[in-house]
Protein backbone atom coordinates (compact mmCIF):
# COMPACT_ATOMS: atom_id res chain seq x y z
CA UNK A 1 0.00 0.00 0.00
CA UNK A 2 0.99 3.71 -1.02
CA UNK A 3 1.53 6.09 1.79
CA UNK A 4 -0.02 9.60 1.38
CA UNK A 5 2.32 12.31 2.09
CA UNK A 6 2.39 15.90 2.55
CA UNK A 7 5.17 18.50 1.92
CA UNK A 8 5.28 19.64 5.59
CA UNK A 9 5.65 16.00 7.55
CA UNK A 10 8.88 13.55 7.00
CA UNK A 11 8.46 10.07 7.33
CA UNK A 12 10.54 8.48 9.92
CA UNK A 13 11.33 5.15 11.37
CA UNK A 14 9.84 4.23 15.15
CA UNK A 15 6.45 3.74 15.02
CA UNK A 16 5.03 4.86 18.47
CA UNK A 17 9.08 4.41 20.28
CA UNK A 18 9.97 7.12 17.27
CA UNK A 19 8.97 10.96 19.56
CA UNK A 20 11.58 11.56 22.29
CA UNK A 21 10.89 10.10 25.74
CA UNK A 22 8.80 6.66 24.90
CA UNK A 23 9.61 3.03 25.28
CA UNK A 24 7.94 -0.09 24.56
CA UNK A 25 7.90 -3.96 24.35
CA UNK A 26 6.22 -6.60 23.75
CA UNK A 27 6.07 -10.50 25.23
CA UNK A 28 4.16 -13.78 24.82
CA UNK A 29 2.57 -14.29 28.30
CA UNK A 30 1.07 -17.07 27.13
CA UNK A 31 -2.59 -15.90 26.67
CA UNK A 32 -4.82 -18.49 24.69
CA UNK A 33 -8.40 -18.87 23.35
CA UNK A 34 -10.35 -21.54 25.49
CA UNK A 35 -11.09 -24.43 24.31
CA UNK A 36 -14.26 -24.49 22.30
CA UNK A 37 -17.27 -27.45 22.66
CA UNK A 38 -17.07 -30.03 20.95
CA UNK A 39 -20.41 -31.04 20.05
CA UNK A 40 -21.57 -29.87 16.65
CA UNK A 41 -18.16 -29.08 15.55
CA UNK A 42 -16.49 -30.41 12.14
CA UNK A 43 -13.43 -32.53 12.64
CA UNK A 44 -11.64 -29.93 10.88
CA UNK A 45 -12.47 -27.07 12.59
CA UNK A 46 -12.20 -29.15 15.83
CA UNK A 47 -8.17 -29.85 14.08
CA UNK A 48 -8.06 -26.24 14.19
CA UNK A 49 -8.79 -25.79 17.91
CA UNK A 50 -6.74 -28.65 19.07
CA UNK A 51 -3.28 -26.53 16.97
CA UNK A 52 -4.60 -23.42 18.37
CA UNK A 53 -3.95 -25.13 21.99
CA UNK A 54 -0.68 -27.16 21.02
CA UNK A 55 1.75 -25.78 23.41
CA UNK A 56 4.58 -26.77 20.33
CA UNK A 57 2.63 -23.88 17.87
CA UNK A 58 4.66 -20.86 17.73
CA UNK A 59 4.56 -18.15 20.21
CA UNK A 60 2.76 -14.87 19.45
CA UNK A 61 3.59 -11.59 21.80
CA UNK A 62 0.00 -11.34 23.33
CA UNK A 63 0.73 -8.90 25.90
CA UNK A 64 2.75 -4.95 25.07
CA UNK A 65 3.56 -1.50 27.20
CA UNK A 66 4.26 1.65 26.29
CA UNK A 67 6.02 4.14 28.52
CA UNK A 68 7.25 7.22 28.82
CA UNK A 69 9.95 8.98 30.45
CA UNK A 70 7.55 11.79 32.10
CA UNK A 71 3.57 12.21 32.80
CA UNK A 72 2.11 12.97 29.98
CA UNK A 73 -0.79 15.06 28.04
CA UNK A 74 -3.14 12.30 26.96
CA UNK A 75 -6.82 12.14 25.08
CA UNK A 76 -8.23 9.37 23.95
CA UNK A 77 -12.15 8.58 22.14
CA UNK A 78 -13.53 5.44 22.62
CA UNK A 79 -16.07 3.50 20.99
CA UNK A 80 -19.90 4.31 20.64
CA UNK A 81 -21.06 0.64 21.18
CA UNK A 82 -23.47 0.06 24.12
CA UNK A 83 -21.40 -3.17 25.51
CA UNK A 84 -18.09 -1.73 26.22
CA UNK A 85 -15.18 -3.75 27.37
CA UNK A 86 -14.02 -3.46 30.92
CA UNK A 87 -10.64 -1.62 29.62
CA UNK A 88 -12.59 1.51 28.49
CA UNK A 89 -13.84 1.86 31.49
CA UNK A 90 -11.32 2.15 33.64
CA UNK A 91 -9.73 4.02 31.17
CA UNK A 92 -12.06 6.57 31.13
CA UNK A 93 -11.42 6.94 34.48
CA UNK A 94 -7.67 7.39 34.38
CA UNK A 95 -8.11 9.65 31.78
CA UNK A 96 -10.40 12.54 33.59
CA UNK A 97 -7.12 14.65 34.55
CA UNK A 98 -5.88 14.75 31.20
CA UNK A 99 -2.65 12.89 32.26
CA UNK A 100 -1.10 9.38 31.83
CA UNK A 101 2.03 8.11 31.76
CA UNK A 102 1.92 4.11 30.55
CA UNK A 103 0.12 1.66 28.56
CA UNK A 104 -1.00 -1.84 29.05
CA UNK A 105 -2.70 -3.46 26.33
CA UNK A 106 -3.26 -7.57 25.64
CA UNK A 107 -4.70 -9.70 22.64
CA UNK A 108 -6.70 -12.95 22.31
CA UNK A 109 -9.03 -11.90 25.59
CA UNK A 110 -11.03 -8.48 24.75
CA UNK A 111 -12.38 -8.61 28.68
CA UNK A 112 -15.77 -8.14 27.75
CA UNK A 113 -19.16 -9.40 29.24
CA UNK A 114 -17.13 -10.76 32.33
CA UNK A 115 -18.60 -10.30 35.85
CA UNK A 116 -14.81 -9.32 36.76
CA UNK A 117 -13.93 -7.60 34.03
CA UNK A 118 -13.51 -4.19 35.33
CA UNK A 119 -11.59 -5.73 38.42
CA UNK A 120 -9.22 -7.37 36.19
CA UNK A 121 -8.28 -4.51 34.05
CA UNK A 122 -7.96 -2.50 37.42
CA UNK A 123 -5.09 -5.08 38.10
CA UNK A 124 -3.42 -4.90 35.24
CA UNK A 125 -3.00 -1.39 35.56
CA UNK A 126 -2.00 -2.25 39.08
CA UNK A 127 0.66 -4.81 38.42
CA UNK A 128 2.29 -2.01 35.70
CA UNK A 129 2.09 0.62 37.69
CA UNK A 130 4.09 -1.19 40.78
CA UNK A 131 6.89 -2.54 37.77
CA UNK A 132 7.32 1.17 37.26
CA UNK A 133 6.56 2.65 40.40
CA UNK A 134 4.02 5.39 38.86
CA UNK A 135 0.55 5.88 40.14
CA UNK A 136 -2.11 3.05 38.95
CA UNK A 137 -4.38 6.24 37.98
CA UNK A 138 -1.61 7.28 35.67
CA UNK A 139 -1.92 3.85 33.37
CA UNK A 140 -4.36 3.16 30.27
CA UNK A 141 -5.40 -0.20 29.81
CA UNK A 142 -6.65 -2.05 26.47
CA UNK A 143 -7.35 -5.44 25.83
CA UNK A 144 -8.65 -7.27 22.39
CA UNK A 145 -9.73 -10.57 21.29
CA UNK A 146 -13.01 -12.79 21.94
CA UNK A 147 -15.30 -11.35 23.86
CA UNK A 148 -17.22 -13.29 26.83
CA UNK A 149 -13.92 -15.30 28.23
CA UNK A 150 -12.63 -14.75 31.25
CA UNK A 151 -8.96 -12.85 31.55
CA UNK A 152 -6.65 -15.63 33.38
CA UNK A 153 -4.92 -12.26 34.96
CA UNK A 154 -2.08 -14.69 36.34
CA UNK A 155 -0.06 -15.78 33.13
CA UNK A 156 -0.52 -11.07 32.80
CA UNK A 157 1.36 -11.24 36.16
CA UNK A 158 4.25 -13.74 35.66
CA UNK A 159 4.86 -11.71 32.17
CA UNK A 160 5.53 -8.06 34.07
CA UNK A 161 8.64 -8.64 34.69
CA UNK A 162 10.03 -9.48 31.46
CA UNK A 163 7.78 -6.88 29.44
CA UNK A 164 8.95 -3.92 31.80
CA UNK A 165 12.84 -5.17 31.67
CA UNK A 166 12.82 -5.61 27.79
CA UNK A 167 11.45 -1.69 27.67
CA UNK A 168 13.14 0.04 24.87
CA UNK A 169 13.16 3.04 22.62
CA UNK A 170 13.37 0.73 19.76
CA UNK A 171 10.61 -1.80 21.18
CA UNK A 172 7.69 -0.46 19.20
CA UNK A 173 7.74 -3.57 16.62
CA UNK A 174 7.51 -6.09 19.76
CA UNK A 175 4.53 -3.90 20.96
CA UNK A 176 3.07 -4.13 17.31
CA UNK A 177 2.94 -7.41 17.08
CA UNK A 178 1.32 -8.25 20.47
CA UNK A 179 -1.70 -6.16 19.79
CA UNK A 180 -2.18 -7.62 16.21
CA UNK A 181 -4.97 -10.82 16.16
CA UNK A 182 -6.47 -11.20 12.48
CA UNK A 183 -4.12 -8.37 11.60
CA UNK A 184 -1.51 -9.82 8.07
CA UNK A 185 0.57 -6.66 8.28
CA UNK A 186 2.12 -4.71 10.85
CA UNK A 187 0.55 -1.16 11.04
CA UNK A 188 2.84 1.57 12.52
CA UNK A 189 4.11 4.87 10.89
CA UNK A 190 5.63 7.80 12.26
CA UNK A 191 6.52 11.49 11.20
CA UNK A 192 8.67 14.88 11.90
CA UNK A 193 7.24 18.25 11.85
CA UNK A 194 7.85 21.89 13.20
CA UNK A 195 6.39 23.38 15.60
CA UNK A 196 7.87 26.71 16.02
CA UNK A 197 11.39 26.52 15.16
CA UNK A 198 11.64 23.25 17.00
CA UNK A 199 11.62 19.55 15.11
CA UNK A 200 8.43 17.45 16.83
CA UNK A 201 7.83 14.02 16.07
CA UNK A 202 4.21 12.31 16.58
CA UNK A 203 3.65 8.51 15.57
CA UNK A 204 1.47 5.39 15.75
CA UNK A 205 0.44 1.78 15.66
CA UNK A 206 -2.94 0.26 15.19
CA UNK A 207 -4.51 -3.31 15.26
CA UNK A 208 -7.57 -3.56 13.14
CA UNK A 209 -8.79 -6.07 10.57
CA UNK A 210 -12.20 -7.42 11.48
CA UNK A 211 -15.04 -5.94 13.43
CA UNK A 212 -14.21 -2.38 12.01
CA UNK A 213 -17.11 0.01 11.39
CA UNK A 214 -16.97 3.98 11.52
CA UNK A 215 -18.54 5.35 14.94
CA UNK A 216 -15.85 7.34 17.18
CA UNK A 217 -13.26 5.23 16.81
CA UNK A 218 -12.64 1.42 14.46
CA UNK A 219 -9.59 -0.16 16.48
CA UNK A 220 -7.27 0.22 19.17
CA UNK A 221 -4.54 2.79 18.03
CA UNK A 222 -1.44 4.10 20.35
CA UNK A 223 0.06 7.35 19.39
CA UNK A 224 2.84 9.10 20.82
CA UNK A 225 4.29 12.72 20.42
CA UNK A 226 7.12 14.68 21.88
CA UNK A 227 5.20 17.94 21.02
CA UNK A 228 4.07 19.67 23.88
CA UNK A 229 0.81 20.06 24.24
CA UNK A 230 -2.43 20.83 26.78
CA UNK A 231 -5.12 17.92 27.34
CA UNK A 232 -7.42 19.94 26.23
CA UNK A 233 -5.95 20.65 23.04
CA UNK A 234 -4.31 17.65 22.68
CA UNK A 235 -8.14 15.65 22.51
CA UNK A 236 -9.68 18.54 19.99
CA UNK A 237 -7.11 17.67 18.21
CA UNK A 238 -7.35 13.86 18.50
CA UNK A 239 -11.37 14.22 18.06
CA UNK A 240 -11.26 16.05 14.87
CA UNK A 241 -8.93 14.04 13.15
CA UNK A 242 -10.79 10.74 14.42
CA UNK A 243 -13.96 11.81 12.39
CA UNK A 244 -12.21 11.84 8.94
CA UNK A 245 -9.98 9.42 9.40
CA UNK A 246 -10.48 6.66 11.24
CA UNK A 247 -14.20 7.57 11.33
CA UNK A 248 -14.62 6.40 7.77
CA UNK A 249 -13.36 3.03 7.67
CA UNK A 250 -15.51 0.36 6.90
CA UNK A 251 -14.67 -3.32 7.30
CA UNK A 252 -17.99 -5.67 7.81
CA UNK A 253 -20.15 -3.02 9.36
CA UNK A 254 -19.46 -4.71 13.04
CA UNK A 255 -18.69 -1.84 15.62
CA UNK A 256 -16.34 -3.27 18.00
CA UNK A 257 -16.79 -3.18 21.75
CA UNK A 258 -13.49 -2.75 22.42
CA UNK A 259 -12.49 0.29 20.47
CA UNK A 260 -10.38 3.26 21.53
CA UNK A 261 -7.74 5.62 20.38
CA UNK A 262 -5.37 7.15 22.65
CA UNK A 263 -2.62 9.70 22.02
CA UNK A 264 0.47 10.63 24.56
CA UNK A 265 2.09 13.70 24.37
CA UNK A 266 5.68 13.71 26.20
CA UNK A 267 6.41 17.51 25.36
CA UNK A 268 9.88 16.67 25.45
CA UNK A 269 10.21 18.72 21.39
CA UNK A 270 10.47 21.64 23.77
CA UNK A 271 8.39 23.97 21.96
CA UNK A 272 6.21 26.50 23.39
CA UNK A 273 3.23 24.52 24.48
CA UNK A 274 -0.04 24.63 22.51
CA UNK A 275 -2.86 26.30 24.11
CA UNK A 276 -4.88 27.31 21.49
CA UNK A 277 -5.76 27.04 18.29
CA UNK A 278 -2.42 28.84 16.32
CA UNK A 279 -0.02 27.93 12.99
CA UNK A 280 1.41 25.38 15.93
CA UNK A 281 -1.43 23.71 16.26
CA UNK A 282 -2.39 23.70 12.52
CA UNK A 283 1.26 21.66 12.24
CA UNK A 284 0.68 19.23 15.23
CA UNK A 285 -2.92 18.67 13.60
CA UNK A 286 -1.57 18.45 10.29
CA UNK A 287 0.92 15.14 11.48
CA UNK A 288 -1.91 13.87 13.30
CA UNK A 289 -3.79 13.62 10.13
CA UNK A 290 -1.25 12.31 8.20
CA UNK A 291 -0.19 9.34 10.52
CA UNK A 292 -4.01 8.82 11.25
CA UNK A 293 -5.01 8.75 7.36
CA UNK A 294 -2.33 6.39 6.80
CA UNK A 295 -2.92 4.03 9.58
CA UNK A 296 -6.97 4.29 8.62
CA UNK A 297 -5.90 3.05 4.88
CA UNK A 298 -3.75 0.09 6.08
CA UNK A 299 -6.79 -0.77 8.61
CA UNK A 300 -9.58 -0.71 5.62
CA UNK A 301 -6.78 -2.43 3.21
CA UNK A 302 -5.47 -5.37 5.80
CA UNK A 303 -8.94 -5.98 6.02
CA UNK A 304 -10.22 -9.77 6.82
CA UNK A 305 -10.08 -11.90 3.71
CA UNK A 306 -9.69 -8.41 1.77
CA UNK A 307 -7.58 -8.51 -1.67
CA UNK A 308 -8.20 -4.71 -1.97
CA UNK A 309 -8.62 -1.08 -0.86
CA UNK A 310 -11.36 0.16 -1.67
CA UNK A 311 -10.91 4.31 -1.45
CA UNK A 312 -14.60 6.37 -2.29
CA UNK A 313 -13.76 9.93 -2.78
CA UNK A 314 -17.40 11.74 -3.03
CA UNK A 315 -17.07 15.66 -4.27
CA UNK A 316 -19.74 18.48 -5.13
CA UNK A 317 -21.99 17.66 -1.85
CA UNK A 318 -24.04 20.65 -0.86
CA UNK A 319 -22.08 19.56 2.63
CA UNK A 320 -19.30 17.94 3.89
CA UNK A 321 -22.00 15.06 5.90
CA UNK A 322 -23.67 15.06 2.90
CA UNK A 323 -20.47 13.71 1.15
CA UNK A 324 -19.26 11.38 3.86
CA UNK A 325 -22.45 9.71 4.44
CA UNK A 326 -22.68 9.26 0.80
CA UNK A 327 -19.22 7.87 0.42
CA UNK A 328 -19.58 5.47 3.66
CA UNK A 329 -22.60 4.10 2.28
CA UNK A 330 -21.15 2.85 -1.04
CA UNK A 331 -17.97 1.36 0.82
CA UNK A 332 -20.20 -0.42 3.56
CA UNK A 333 -22.42 -2.42 0.72
CA UNK A 334 -21.42 -6.09 0.69
CA UNK A 335 -23.35 -5.80 -2.65
CA UNK A 336 -20.91 -3.45 -4.08
CA UNK A 337 -17.87 -5.05 -1.66
CA UNK A 338 -18.65 -8.45 -3.51
CA UNK A 339 -18.15 -6.85 -7.03
CA UNK A 340 -15.39 -5.12 -6.52
CA UNK A 341 -13.75 -8.65 -5.56
CA UNK A 342 -14.94 -10.23 -8.71
CA UNK A 343 -13.38 -6.82 -11.10
CA UNK A 344 -17.17 -6.43 -12.32
CA UNK A 345 -17.70 -2.51 -12.67
CA UNK A 346 -21.63 -2.90 -11.43
CA UNK A 347 -22.25 0.48 -11.04
CA UNK A 348 -25.60 -0.34 -10.31
CA UNK A 349 -24.81 -1.12 -6.57
CA UNK A 350 -22.92 1.79 -6.45
CA UNK A 351 -25.97 3.53 -7.11
CA UNK A 352 -28.33 1.52 -4.77
CA UNK A 353 -25.68 1.67 -1.74
CA UNK A 354 -26.11 6.21 -2.44
CA UNK A 355 -29.98 5.62 -2.83
CA UNK A 356 -30.21 4.54 0.69
CA UNK A 357 -27.81 6.78 2.17
CA UNK A 358 -29.22 8.91 4.62
CA UNK A 359 -29.18 12.13 2.82
CA UNK A 360 -30.59 14.28 0.39
CA UNK A 361 -29.65 14.36 -3.63
CA UNK A 362 -30.30 14.88 -6.52
CA UNK A 363 -29.49 11.68 -8.42
CA UNK A 364 -30.00 13.12 -11.93
CA UNK A 365 -26.67 14.90 -11.03
CA UNK A 366 -24.58 12.11 -10.24
CA UNK A 367 -21.27 11.16 -11.89
CA UNK A 368 -19.65 7.99 -11.14
CA UNK A 369 -16.09 7.31 -12.34
CA UNK A 370 -13.45 3.75 -11.61
CA UNK A 371 -9.88 4.13 -11.02
CA UNK A 372 -6.48 2.96 -10.34
CA UNK A 373 -3.19 2.74 -11.75
CA UNK A 374 -4.15 0.92 -14.33
CA UNK A 375 -6.50 4.11 -15.36
CA UNK A 376 -10.32 5.60 -15.24
CA UNK A 377 -12.55 4.95 -16.80
CA UNK A 378 -16.93 6.39 -16.58
CA UNK A 379 -19.54 4.54 -15.67
CA UNK A 380 -22.48 6.74 -14.96
CA UNK A 381 -23.45 10.33 -15.91
CA UNK A 382 -26.00 12.83 -14.61
CA UNK A 383 -27.47 9.59 -13.17
CA UNK A 384 -27.42 7.25 -15.95
CA UNK A 385 -25.02 4.84 -16.41
CA UNK A 386 -22.57 5.61 -19.93
CA UNK A 387 -21.30 3.04 -22.81
CA UNK A 388 -17.70 1.44 -21.39
CA UNK A 389 -15.61 -0.84 -22.18
CA UNK A 390 -16.07 -4.21 -19.93
CA UNK A 391 -12.36 -5.86 -20.45
CA UNK A 392 -10.92 -1.92 -19.70
CA UNK A 393 -13.16 -1.51 -16.45
CA UNK A 394 -11.90 -5.11 -15.57
CA UNK A 395 -8.22 -4.22 -15.98
CA UNK A 396 -8.57 -1.33 -14.06
CA UNK A 397 -10.39 -3.38 -11.05
CA UNK A 398 -8.24 -5.99 -10.90
CA UNK A 399 -5.83 -3.49 -9.37
CA UNK A 400 -4.93 -3.78 -5.39
CA UNK A 401 -6.31 -0.19 -5.31
CA UNK A 402 -9.07 0.87 -6.48
CA UNK A 403 -11.05 4.80 -6.14
CA UNK A 404 -14.59 5.31 -6.53
CA UNK A 405 -15.08 8.67 -7.56
CA UNK A 406 -18.20 10.53 -7.28
CA UNK A 407 -19.34 14.26 -8.29
CA UNK A 408 -22.91 14.60 -6.81
CA UNK A 409 -22.43 18.52 -9.05
CA UNK A 410 -24.55 20.37 -6.17
CA UNK A 411 -21.60 22.17 -4.22
CA UNK A 412 -18.37 22.64 -3.35
CA UNK A 413 -18.03 19.96 -0.05
CA UNK A 414 -16.30 16.72 -0.70
CA UNK A 415 -15.27 13.74 1.80
CA UNK A 416 -13.41 10.36 1.62
CA UNK A 417 -13.78 6.96 3.13
CA UNK A 418 -12.01 3.47 2.72
CA UNK A 419 -12.83 0.07 2.76
CA UNK A 420 -12.21 -3.41 1.22
CA UNK A 421 -13.22 -6.09 -0.89
CA UNK A 422 -15.94 -9.16 0.95
CA UNK A 423 -14.01 -12.33 0.10
CA UNK A 424 -14.67 -15.68 0.45
CA UNK A 425 -11.77 -15.69 2.79
CA UNK A 426 -13.93 -13.24 5.01
CA UNK A 427 -16.08 -16.13 6.32
CA UNK A 428 -13.61 -18.57 6.69
CA UNK A 429 -11.64 -16.25 9.09
CA UNK A 430 -14.62 -15.66 10.80
CA UNK A 431 -15.79 -18.91 11.27
CA UNK A 432 -12.85 -20.40 12.77
CA UNK A 433 -12.33 -17.02 14.84
CA UNK A 434 -12.25 -18.67 18.26
CA UNK A 435 -10.23 -21.48 17.06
Amino acid sequence: MKLQSFPDYKFVEGGVCAARGFRANGVCCGLRHQALPTDGISEQNLAANAAAHDDSAPKKNDLAMIVADRKCAAAAVYTQNKVKGAPILVTKEHLKDGYAKAVIVNSVNANTCNADGEKKARAMCALAAQALNISKEDVIVASTGVIGQILPIEPIANAIPELVDGLSARGNTEAMHAIMTTDTHEKEIAVSFRAGKKICRLGGMLKGSGMIHPNMATTLTFLTTDCAISPEMLQMALSDVVRVTLNRVSVDGDQSTNDMVCILASGLADNTQITCENQDYAAFRGALYTVMLNLARMCAADGEGATKLIECVVSGADSEDIAETVAKSVIESSLFKAAMFGADANWGRIACAMGYADCDFDISKVSVDLASEKGRIAVARNGFGVPFSEEEAKEILLEDEIQVLICLNSGDASAIAWGCDLTYDYVKINGDYRS
